[in-house]
């Protein structure tokens, strides 16, 4: 059996580079590290959370267009600040948000609960393979010269983020390109995925209360995938 994953000394080792303070001083990213999941399909549970974030997102679209609504405005901002184009690369949110209305994916249940919780609170939320990580993870701005690995074709290639592009990264590699637009491939959750980072990012559109509830929301539902499920989180602010 191995060892347990120090949830803590990961969690404290993240960072956001100052140069992404000084482009969004309103920042906050609630990280939650998990361990002791237990994988499984989807199922009754994870099926009633997904028809509740497509309940909410119908509701909502149904007197607001999706990139009027507020988080959603935000982080379109946000990407035209650092020379993104989101009509063309939409934030994660505003990318579910949108599928919800015709109907969300049903992937697993640990994917499942995170991309509902991500549309229920309208706040953008990674989902990664915390053992694949190499060291812990930082949100910096790019040089340019890093290294994203992803796929195109089916074939896996390497690309390379735009200079002042906002980027998460450990010590290997981009894990996620644009903030929070598409995450790379090594640190992808998988169908045996046991232990996970999630990254929960907010801006001055959503309070600390809101986030907070976020936050909490995923971890009970997490909570529901093992008897045996730790948690630790660490919220990062300019603050």
């Amino acid at each position: 059996m191995s060892e347990p994953l120090d949830l803590h000394s990961f969690l404290a080792g993240a960072s956001v580079d100052d140069a992404v303070f000084a482009l969004r001083p309103d920042y906050r990213v609630l990280l939650i590290a998990v361990d002791g999941i237990e994988p499984g399909a989807s199922n009754d549970r994870s099926e009633q959370l997904l028809t509740a974030a497509e309940t909410s997102a119908r509701s909502a679209l149904a007197s607001s267009a999706v990139e009027d609504l507020p988080n959603i405005s935000a982080w379109r901002e946000v990407y035209r600040s650092f020379g993104a184009k989101p009509q063309r690369t939409r934030n994660s949110v505003e990318a579910l948000t949108r599928r919800a209305e015709s109907g969300l994916p049903r992937v697993n249940r640990l994917t499942d609960i995170y991309n509902a919780i991500s549309v229920l609170h309208q706040v953008p939320i990674g989902g990664e393979d915390l053992p694949s990580y190499a060291g812990p993870p930082r949100l910096i701005r790019a040089t340019g010269t890093e290294d994203f690995e992803t796929t195109a074709g089916g074939e896996p290639i390497t690309e390379h983020p735009e200079a002042g592009e906002v980027v998460w990264i450990d010590e290997t590699a981009i894990t996620c390109r644009r903030w929070n637009w598409r995450q790379g491939r090594r640190t992808a959750l998988t169908d045996t995925t046991t232990a996970a980072l999630f990254i929960l990012d907010a801006l001055g559109s959503m309070s600390d209360a809101a986030l907070e509830s976020a936050g909490s929301d995923l971890v009970a539902h997490l909570g529901e995938l093992g008897p045996a499920v730790r948690v630790a989180t660490r919220l990062i602010s300019a603050r």
